[in-house]
């Protein structure tokens, strides 16, 4: 799936969309994909001029993007025109590695279960085979908006 497929499901535009590719789906399971890291980053001027690194929000953040496109891709009813879905919780994160400009973010998201609208998802990101970061997210699906 490349980014003109992403932004038919994701809301989200440059600079906060933060999925290049997916890799691989398996709808209710699983997803990969990528985040190339470049140097021009509108985050890295500020974070931090010597020592240009990824914030570790936005790798969450990517995570939950990808776990959006999970959740949209399982779902029976195929994707519906407004709807969105909310990050409502982060649970158990773990940052263990800088990303820093030229590194490709390796992203996986696992779905875990679903109560109640509330979605649990585990996610891991990783550059180079290194684990990165890991956490657990719970999103929620707005309704359709008219």
């Amino acid at each position: 799936m490349d980014v003109n497929e992403i932004r038919k499901i994701l809301p989200h535009r440059h600079p906060f969309l933060l999925i290049d590719r997916v890799i691989e789906v398996v709808p209710g399971r699983r997803i990969r994909a990528i985040k190339n890291v470049s140097v021009n980053e509108p985050f890295f001027p500020g974070h931090f001029p010597r020592k240009p690194m990824m914030p570790g929000v936005l790798i969450v953040e990517a995570l939950a993007q990808a776990a959006a496109i999970l959740g949209e891709l399982s779902t029976s009813e195929g994707h519906a025109e407004g709807v969105l879905y909310y990050l409502v919780g982060i649970d158990n994160t773990r940052f263990r590695k800088p990303v820093g400009p030229g590194d490709q973010l390796q992203l996986e998201v696992v779905f875990q279960t679903v109560r109640r609208n509330i979605w649990k998802f585990s996610g891991t990101a990783s550059v180079d085979g290194v684990l990165v970061a890991s956490t657990d997210l719970l999103t929620t699906v707005s309704e359709p908006n008219p």
